[in-house]
């Protein structure tokens, strides 16, 4: 490639502020190592920029449908700015990693970091892609990692890794640093576009050097510090969200004891302007918050420390499927009908509403657990097409015919004013309707003739608090 980063280096004649002006001018090739979804939208926002972008992954499929200009991510607007920049050839795409490797100024990693069956942080996707790295990087290249990696993962392995297979040093050959994503489907492009992003250094030179890139990315705040403390960060954001949620979710389950209804009580707290307590559900599902949690603590567990409120949290999300299953056979009970010959009609198996993933998703424990106590389960999702071993239906009505008993998982915007009285004529008498994302007042689903059952919902059947609980203060 005709004066590239690394050839001018090469020559002595290129410093941090020449490479600064490329970067200003738009004149260095990115290449974006893993077409997933964080990879692909990466690549297209990049090219979007005005950089000459390649993305490159293993799966000769995906490859070959972006290089068409289709997507296989569900993502509002990527269809058509990837389209766009494929006719344009701003973005092309490849499996070869290592010419990629040669001809690209920025590398960008996005290839995924799951958990081992044994709870493990698995690193082997990373230490593939960072050998291959290594052996084909020349002077002078900005490596940019945006996987979600343990903590110390960039100075005692990512760094050592390409070091040992290329015999460039980082931080003086090459410039490195963990800059992880923070996106969130459904605005992901709009993140990408204008969030602030934090850009952790595996040293000072290498932090300031790939901040001016992702400059040109984002119009959001750069944030930069060292590699251990951004690794910390992301995985402190998420880590965050699940322990809010799994408190949300104990908040329900108590208020279900006390007899109150847990929406309200969130919403009243809520306008106290210095809480926000989320939503409960059925659990907690997607490719980051089950798995962060343990990518944080798993090196200091290692070092001795045992977590308490983060494991405690875990523990709390992943009770709370079983929980949902639990007033499908409360609801059932009532109607003095029994799980193994009933009906139940599963409304949702994204991880969350408006989209289509499924990954970690709470439907999978909760239809998987209804199958193996008997249950005929009919699946409808008006997005994903995931079943998790249920047949599938093609509407919501086909769903529910003949069924005895619907409970909703995901907070899909077609599940929300659905017809009840609608509903309960296509089904058997003495239907029940459980609502895990608290999208069906209670009191309108018991008037179109529903038993109702509810993650928080307490007011459904109020229990008397025993007064003998108050006798040391009468």
């Amino acid at each position: 490639m005709k004066d590239s980063v690394s050839s001018l280096l090469g020559k002595g004649a290129l410093s941090e502020g020449r490479v600064a002006q490329k970067i200003v001018a738009k004149k260095l090739i990115v290449g974006v190592i893993g077409l997933g979804q964080i990879g692909l939208m990466t690549a297209t926002v990049v090219a979007s920029r005005g950089f000459t972008t390649v993305g490159a992954d293993v799966n000769r499929r995906i490859v070959s449908k972006v290089a068409l200009g289709k997507t296989h991510i569900d993502e509002p607007g990527l269809d058509k700015l990837l389209k766009n920049n494929i006719r344009v050839r701003r973005l092309s795409t490849t499996t070869d990693v290592e010419q990629l490797t040669k001809e690209s100024d920025v590398l960008i990693v996005c290839v995924q970091t799951p958990l081992s069956r044994e709870g493990r942080p698995d690193l082997s996707f990373l230490e593939q892609a960072c050998r291959l790295l290594g052996r084909n990087l020349s002077r002078g290249k900005l490596i940019s990692v945006e996987s979600s990696i343990p903590p110390g993962t960039t100075e005692n392995f990512i760094a050592p890794t390409i070091e040992g297979e290329s015999g460039l040093k980082c931080g003086s050959d090459l410039w490195l640093a963990h800059c992880p994503e923070r996106l969130s489907p459904g605005r992901a492009l709009e993140e990408l576009r204008k969030g602030p992003r934090v850009v952790g250094g595996y040293n000072k030179s290498s932090g300031n050097m790939i901040s001016r890139f992702y400059r040109e990315i984002t119009e959001g705040e750069l944030l930069v510090t060292d590699a251990r403390t951004a690794e910390v960060v992301k995985l402190a954001e998420n880590t965050a969200r699940d322990v809010g949620i799994a408190f949300a979710n104990e908040l329900a389950l108590l208020c279900e004891r006390l007899g109150v209804d847990a929406s309200s009580v969130i919403n009243l707290a809520n306008s106290h302007p210095r809480v926000r307590i989320l939503q409960p559900g059925p659990g907690v599902g997607g490719p980051c918050l089950p798995k962060d949690p343990f990518l944080l603590t798993f090196f200091a567990e290692a070092m001795g420390f045992r977590p308490k409120l983060i494991r405690a949290a875990r523990e709390v999300n992943d009770a709370m499927p079983e929980h949902a299953i639990e007033l499908v056979q409360q609801g059932l009970a009532e109607a003095t009908k029994q799980i193994k010959s009933s009906k139940v009609a599963v409304l949702g198996t994204a991880y969350k509403g408006n989209v289509r993933d499924t990954r970690e998703s709470p439907a999978r424990l909760v239809i998987r657990g209804l199958l193996g106590m008997g249950a005929k389960v009919t699946v409808f999702d008006p997005r994903a097409d995931e079943s998790f071993g249920a047949p599938r239906a093609r509407t919501i009505q086909e769903a529910v015919v003949g069924a005895d008993c619907i409970i909703i998982l995901t907070e899909h915007d077609e599940f929300r004013g659905m017809k009840l009285r609608n509903l309960v004529k296509a089904m058997r008498v003495k239907p029940i309707l459980v609502d895990t994302r608290h999208l069906i007042d209670p009191t309108k689903a018991t008037e179109a003739g529903f038993i109702f059952r509810g993650v928080g919902y307490g007011l459904i059947h109020r229990p008397q608090i025993p007064t003998q609980l108050f006798r040391p203060w009468t």
